[in-house]
């Protein structure tokens, strides 16, 4: 049990496109857009916990043609999300007075989050529950991830808050929303770079 929930604290507080997004979202946006999308990708973490369980989610990665553009997909969203926080409130015409992500961009990236997948892959296919049966195991593990997934996000969330209350300058706020941005596309490229060949 300890090392499974030392497994969850690790596997989720390592920067990955939820962590980061949701730093990224508050800071460039606030508090309240960013709590909304928070909640997206809860239910988005939990939609594919379901899919690994179910074994939905093993048979679309499996299939050639999935899991490629499950990846550029990915990629994609990443690039998309990098760009919103990146350019948030910049006076750039094609992005001026855009909309923070909400519950669906949280819930849509996590569809096609690969570091999701393969969290909750390794969470419920390992560290196996001594006298449990399998059912008993896997809603002990969904209540032992999310207490923990929960306050590791609220974290990252705060920080974003914390950055974004510091009344910074126009210019500074603008080089951390670019940071942020940057941070993302660094997950982008490692996505690309470390994909495992088929």
């Amino acid at each position: 049990m300890i090392a499974f929930l030392a497994a969850i604290f690790f596997l989720l507080i390592t920067p990955g496109p939820g962590v980061l997004s949701t730093a990224g979202v508050s800071a460039a946006f606030g508090a309240k857009p960013a709590y909304r999308y928070l909640i997206g990708l809860f239910i988005g973490t939990n939609l594919v916990a379901l899919a690994v369980v179910s074994g939905v989610a093993g048979l679309m990665l499996a299939h050639p043609i999935i899991r490629p553009v499950l990846l550029y997909a990915s990629v994609a969203y990443l690039i998309y999300l990098a760009a919103k926080i990146a350019f948030a409130g910049a006076k750039i015409a094609f992005i001026e007075n855009q909309s923070a992500p909400g519950l669906i961009n949280g819930i849509a990236l996590q569809a096609i989050n690969p570091k999701a997948y393969v969290v909750n892959t390794t969470l419920f296919t390992s560290f196996p529950f001594v006298h449990l049966t399998a059912t008993t195991e896997i809603v002990w593990k969904f209540v032992l991830i999310n207490a923990i997934w929960i306050p590791i996000h609220l974290l990252w969330l705060a920080a974003g808050v914390g950055i974004k209350r510091m009344a910074l300058t126009k210019q500074v706020q603008r080089r951390i929303n670019i940071l942020m941005g940057a941070s993302l596309l660094i997950v982008v490229f490692l996505a690309i770079f470390f994909q495992p060949a088929s």
